[in-house]
């Protein structure tokens, strides 16, 4: 669009003038205008779908062989996923130097720390995955570095690094039971005092080992065991989509049906 404004604005005014004082109209005066509305004006048939800058890719690519030359001791895999999100497997060991490396190095400046988060994976020998989301304001790109340990092997922290990741750490102690050694303020941060087990483990139960109530006669709240009495419990069997008027009209007309039909061997 911005050559056609190029080449309409290098065109003369008086020539602009004179085509329209002999009658031609604004297409014929200013075709290339008109020709690049039209194309524009055509319909997409295709999905949305974000597309992939190739030369982005390339440059993410680079960049994590970059990274393998430069902390081969600590990086196991590179692998750019999602089109533009650079992916770096580390071992458990290099935390600190690659986030350092990261955050410090003139072509990175990876300096914002978006998230930590934990992944549980009980089929694996080292169940959990730790997941560090970084940002780079200059570069305008973000990176996941990702690393792994079990439940009793602690890892670093990396509050030396990012002062931001102090929580973060927490809540990953607090939900899956991973230990940061050298953390400054390791407990717990969403659970209540003296909570038994990680809530995001996925043998850990959904509703739990225990329950609060206030008790009247304490004029306080207890943790008590659960217990789940059998009048409060409640079995649907059915889907939650059979709720619904329509579908349920629905089932009872099919099912109908079904009972009216006579059977195969009934019919020979």
């Amino acid at each position: 669009m911005a050559s056609c404004w190029r080449r309409i604005t290098s065109l003369p005014v008086a020539s602009l003038l004179r085509s329209s004082s002999i009658g031609l109209t604004r297409a014929a005066a200013v075709p290339h205008l008109y020709r690049c509305q039209s194309n524009t004006a055509t319909t997409e048939t295709k999905p949305t779908v974000r597309p992939v800058n190739a030369v982005c890719q390339s440059q993410l690519q680079e960049f994590g062989a970059y990274i393998v030359e430069n902390l081969p001791k600590y990086v196991q895999r590179v692998e750019v996923s999602h089109g533009d999100e650079l992916e770096i497997m580390i071992c458990p060991d290099g935390i600190v130097p690659v986030l350092s490396f990261l955050k410090d190095h003139h072509s990175a400046q990876f300096t914002n720390i978006v998230d930590i988060c934990g992944v549980d994976i009980p089929t694996r020998e080292n169940r959990f995955e730790i997941v560090y989301h970084l940002r780079s304001l200059r570069y305008s790109s973000v990176v996941r570095v990702k690393t792994y340990t079990d439940e009793l092997t602690p890892i670093d922290s990396c509050c030396s690094v990012f002062a931001g990741a102090n929580w973060y750490e927490r809540e990953i102690f607090d939900m899956f039971g991973v230990f940061f050694s050298n953390h400054p303020d390791l407990r717990r941060i969403l659970t209540d005092y003296g909570f038994e087990g990680h809530p995001f483990r996925k043998d850990f139960p959904v509703s739990g080992y225990v329950e609060v109530r206030y008790d009247d006669e304490a004029k306080r709240v207890v943790i008590e065991p659960l217990e789940l009495a059998q009048e409060f419990r409640k079995f649907d069997l059915h889907s939650p989509w059979e709720m619904f008027p329509a579908f349920a009209e629905r089932n009872q007309n099919v099912a109908a049906v079904d009972q009216q039909e006579p059977k195969a061997d009934e019919k020979k």
